[in-house]
This record gives C-alpha cells, sequence and structure tokens, in this order.
C-alpha cells in the first residue's frame, strides 16, 4: 500500500502526517524539532513511503539533508504555488501537513529545486546580496521623491554617489533643505 507523507515544519516543531493512496490519515503527531523523533515517526512506514514533502520554510535545510541521508525521497513544496482552496472548515497545521501528502498523492505538488548542500552558501550570498540592492534601489527612489515633492533640488542635478567636492558646491540647496 502506497503512503505519503506531509511535514509542516516550524522553528521549533514539526507536524508529521503520514497518509494512505485514499487519504486516510495513518498517522500525525507534533514533534519537536529533533531528527531523531522525525526518522521514529516514519520509520515504522518506510518501505512503503512514496515520498515525503517539506513546506519550504526558512529552515528547511537540516530536515531535507538529514531525511535525504536516510534515503527518503524527499521534496520541497514551494508554498507560494500552493493555495488550499476557500472555504476549508478547518485549518492549521495538522491539516497543512495532510494536504501537502495530498497533492503528492494526486500529483499536483508544485515543487521548489533542491540546491546540493555545496551550492547553498552562493545561492544565500546571491539572495541577500540582491535584498540589498533592492533596498538601496528604494532608498534612492524615495530620496529622489521626496527632492521632487520639495522642489529644492532640481531631480537632473541629483546623484547619490559623488565626492564631497559635489555637496559643497550644492550646499546652498542643501542647507534651504534642511530650514
Amino acid at each position: 500500500m502506497d503512503k505519503f507523507s506531509g511535514i509542516d515544519l516550524h522553528s521549533n516543531n514539526s507536524v508529521v502526517v503520514i497518509s494512505d493512496e485514499i487519504d486516510r490519515v495513518l498517522y500525525q503527531r507534533r514533534l519537536p524539532n529533533d531528527p531523531v523523533q522525525i526518522r521514529a515517526a516514519l520509520a515504522p512506514h518506510r518501505a512503503d513511503l512514496v515520498g515525503v514533502v517539506i513546506e519550504a520554510t526558512y529552515n528547511w535545510y537540516w530536515l531535507v539533508d538529514e531525511l535525504m541521508s536516510d534515503g527518503y525521497r524527499v521534496h520541497l513544496a514551494n508554498p507560494a504555488a500552493i493555495r488550499q482552496y476557500d472555504g476549508l472548515k478547518y485549518s492549521g497545521d495538522f491539516t497543512d501537513a495532510a494536504h501537502l501528502a495530498q497533492l503528492l498523492r494526486l500529483g499536483l505538488l508544485s515543487e521548489g529545486y533542491i540546491y546540493p548542500v555545496e551550492q547553498r552558501p552562493l545561492r544565500d550570498l546571491a539572495r541577500k546580496r540582491m535584498q540589498l540592492v533592492q533596498c538601496r534601489t528604494a532608498q534612492i527612489r524615495r530620496s529622489s521623491r521626496l527632492k521632487t515633492c520639495s522642489h529644492v533640488i532640481p531631480v537632473d542635478r541629483w546623484r547619490v554617489s559623488g565626492s564631497s567636492n559635489w555637496i559643497r558646491s550644492r550646499s546652498t540647496n542643501l542647507v534651504l533643505l534642511l530650514m
């Protein structure tokens, strides 16, 4: 009998649900984020498990690595692409984990790519750089918009970076801005 597992991962605990091919829940439990306890929960069903779905939250690396090293077929769910239908009567961690298992069973799971361990630091660094560039751009746009609205410094003459000579040559305009 094929079985499917969904894990709703949180910062200090995980909800593990194992269901069969007719969506009957065979196991559900909230466990601490301890690899030994999660392995122990999955072990009795290991031979029949088609896959384990883990929601891609900020802390998924450790669990995916542990389960993959044990030989489980791990799927990383893309939470932005997964929507439960409106009108659910009950919602919560257990429902979310069961829904992940159901999506795997139906073949409707939107998966994220599991980067190899060696590439993750570079990917994380590139993501952080992108965030900082976006933040810098937002600050430049805000200051430009402020200057346009105040009519103190013409936009075509405004530069965010530059030498101190550039600032000194426009100090009268900056003084007016501060007054």
